[in-house]
């Protein structure tokens, strides 16, 4: 009886090992891997940061690598369609481990305006928006009201609106009044990394206008009064930049010199001067040889960049390739372009201004 109770823990301690083992086994294997799921159960393999769609009524939650808006719908499989409302907006960057997405349906609706009914398809619920964006024009005091559904067979999930005209001939109009966008320099950032550190947001304004009509045609508008209801929210990015643009070139300077570390650990010190050629012949090399958009265009600073903002520089091709990305006290620079003074000092970059001319080429 003893040596078959000592059985017995051994088998019970081998039972509980196997047990342990698999269960840490299948922790492994499933590290880095997260479950996309509703409120039902798994519904499929994602990974990365946290998005909850609410879709309708609907709640579905996702772990993604999406970037934006319409990638972690097309990931998530989530189909939208003509007249559905997204918001955030489709190209909306996702920038937090735990994003909120709600997607409003379009659905059939009829707005009649006296003897006049116009059908369309809308994401919208507030009657007066509505009436808009079917073409009718709102007078203030107009109302907008939705009516009951009598005949559900025949109309379907129809919903009906009526506008009941009141003789006003004044009319307010919502405009967006469109964010900024703010620069900020961080010296502790990688060189070229970006990272929003305010997320812009649109204000919004109600312009009353007198609306006169010929023949119950309306023909002009006169302006009365604007509001600002809110204001818009600049949107703040910060741009990794190096010690030497603390002391950036500019055009009273002329020339730029500090010391810099190359790649291979040399310290070296470097020039900086300006020039101003227009630069279509350069790009049009560059867009063959370097695969980037033949276009540049003069940033608010004067300075000439390319489509993707780094600076046109001239240096010694033969230590710096036509394409490679250099630092320059102006900010990240692509190297496109030489001259002659590289064989005086061949560590020499000559950046591309309008500093000179001033004539925007």
């Amino acid at each position: 009886m003893k040596l078959a109770r000592k059985s017995d823990k051994v088998f019970i301690f081998l039972s509980l090992f196997i047990v342990v083992f698999v269960t840490a086994f299948l922790i492994v294997k499933n590290v880095g891997h997260t479950f996309a799921h509703t409120e039902d159960g798994v519904f499929f393999e994602s990974d990365e940061h946290f998005v909850t769609f609410f879709d309708n009524g609907e709640k579905l939650i996702v772990k993604t690598k999406a970037e934006t808006v319409l990638d972690a719908l097309e990931k998530a499989h989530i189909s939208i369609n003509d007249g559905d409302i997204v918001e955030p907006s489709l190209g909306t960057k996702i920038d937090s481990d735990n994003y909120f997405v709600n997607i409003y349906r379009a659905r059939p609706v009829t707005v009649k305006d006296g003897a006049e009914s116009r059908y369309f398809m809308t994401a919208s619920y507030d009657a007066k928006t509505i009436a808009r964006e079917a073409g009718f024009t709102v007078y203030d005091g107009d109302e907008v009201n939705a009516l009951q559904n009598r005949n559900f067979l025949e109309a379907g999930a129809m919903s009906y609106y009526e506008i009941t005209r009141n003789g006003g001939r004044e009319v307010t109009v919502e405009i967006e009044i469109p964010f900024e966008e703010e620069m900020i320099k961080d010296y502790n950032m990688t060189p070229g990394e970006r990272e929003v550190r305010q997320l812009g947001e649109v204000g919004m304004k109600n312009e009353v206008y007198k609306v006169f009509y010929v023949d119950n045609e309306e023909v002009s508008r006169e302006f009365i009064s604007s509001t600002v209801v809110r204001e818009p929210v600049t949107k703040i990015i910060a741009v990794g930049a190096s010690a030497i643009e603390r002391t950036p070139l500019t055009a009273s300077r002329g020339r730029n010199r500090y010391t810099v570390t190359r790649g291979d650990g040399v310290v070296i010190e470097r020039q900086e001067t300006f020039y101003d050629l227009p630069m279509s012949g350069v790009m049009a090399i560059a867009a063959r040889e370097c695969g980037v958009e033949n276009y540049y265009e003069i940033r608010e600073d004067g300075v000439k960049v390319d489509a993707e903002g780094y600076v046109l520089v001239a240096a010694d091709l033969s230590r710096y390739p036509r394409c490679s990305i250099v630092e320059t006290s102006l900010g990240l620079g692509r190297v496109y372009d030489t001259g002659t003074f590289v064989e005086s000092n061949p560590e020499q970059f000559d950046l591309a201004t309008d500093w000179t001319n001033r004539n925007g080429r």
